[in-house]
């Protein structure tokens, strides 16, 4: 019995140097190819994990910025309104001027409360330095003190701002000194 075991095996055994070497040929091409896709299926998994973060990333983005746009609907929603209702309001303040009615005088102050329940402020600028972004120099007036030079002198007419934008710039004198009325 032992003699047919070991003919079974020398049947499975390679019959010469030859056939050996051969086998090992297709072995070694094998383990190439296998090794070469193993390392294609790596890159194709590393590409894909880049591009699901690149998605995720951007996805969060999307998130982050249509957040940030509906918060800036709801908090800017009624700017457009507020626009509408300033030269109503500067109006009010006119007749108010020249009025001595009592009644007209509470109705203003009145509509000033709800304008500012709403997000809008008026913009402070007697006395301050001219700043472009909220105030319109009308005019420039000469002074003498270099001090009160790009300062504003007078306010015409009142600007607002709705909730850190400007509604309407602050319409100014500013001062200018001598020698620049000269250039």
């Amino acid at each position: 019995m032992n003699k047919k075991k070991m003919k079974d095996n020398n049947k499975n055994a390679p019959k010469n140097q030859d056939e050996r070497v051969e086998e090992n040929k297709e072995t070694g091409k094998e383990t190439k190819k296998v090794t070469q896709d193993t390392g294609d299926l790596e890159k194709q998994l590393q590409e894909m994990e880049n591009n699901w973060k690149r998605a995720l990333a951007d996805y969060k983005n999307l998130q982050r910025r249509t957040i940030k746009e509906k918060e800036d609907a709801v908090k800017f929603s009624n700017f457009v309104l507020a626009s509408e209702l300033i030269p109503v309001y500067d109006n009010l303040l006119m007749v108010e001027k020249h009025s001595e009615d009592q009644g007209l005088k509470m109705v203003v102050d009145q509509f000033w409360e709800v304008l500012k329940t709403t997000g809008i402020e008026k913009i402070e600028a007697g006395g301050k330095e001219f700043d472009e972004n909220l105030m319109e120099a009308i005019e420039a007036q000469e002074v003498e003190d270099e001090t009160q030079k790009g300062k504003v002198l007078e306010v015409l007419q009142n600007g607002y701002k709705f909730k850190d934008r400007v509604l309407k710039p602050v319409k100014v004198v500013v001062g200018k000194t001598s020698q620049e009325t000269s250039k």
